[in-house]
């Protein structure tokens, strides 16, 4: 089923799509000609047009990752390498928070430690609401990557 599904889109012998070119795919077996992009390594003999792509002889592993265009002098992700990682990051920013304090000692009520003058008052924030997770990323839907290797 998979290389007839492959077949009618185009993707076996004589594919438009030069080799290396890693490509979203449906399904967990990519078809036959067709490689998954997991750090694989291959030989040159094996695949002698794929090293050409991946000198190093290893395959891209895109397993939960997202391709992200080289910058190439533009300066919007300056200093890369192509085919390099990228760890995760946060752009930096800051948080303010307003704690109104109260020089008199009468009228102090039951919170009397957030408005004595003696004190110090830690606002601590938390992830608790929203959309949160272990990881900050933008919206997905996760497919199989594969590079055609022939």
């Amino acid at each position: 089923m998979c290389n007839r599904f492959s077949k009618n889109l185009g993707l076996g012998e004589g594919s438009a799509l030069p080799v290396g070119v890693p490509i979203p795919w449906p399904s967990a077996t990519p078809p036959t000609g067709w490689l998954k992009c997991n750090g694989a390594a291959f030989t040159a003999a094996q695949y002698p047009r794929l090293a050409q792509a991946y000198p190093s002889l290893k395959l891209p592993d895109l397993r939960g990752e997202f391709i992200r265009g080289w910058d190439d002098g533009r300066g919007a992700d300056s200093g890369r390498e192509l085919l390099s990682a990228q760890s995760h990051a946060l752009q930096q920013h800051t948080h303010t928070v307003v704690v109104p304090l109260r020089t008199t000692d009468s009228d102090r009520g039951s919170n009397d430690s957030l408005y004595s003058v003696d004190n110090t008052q830690t606002v601590t924030t938390s992830g608790a609401s929203g959309n949160t997770a272990t990881e900050t990323r933008p919206r997905n839907v996760a497919f199989n990557y594969i590079v055609r290797a022939a």
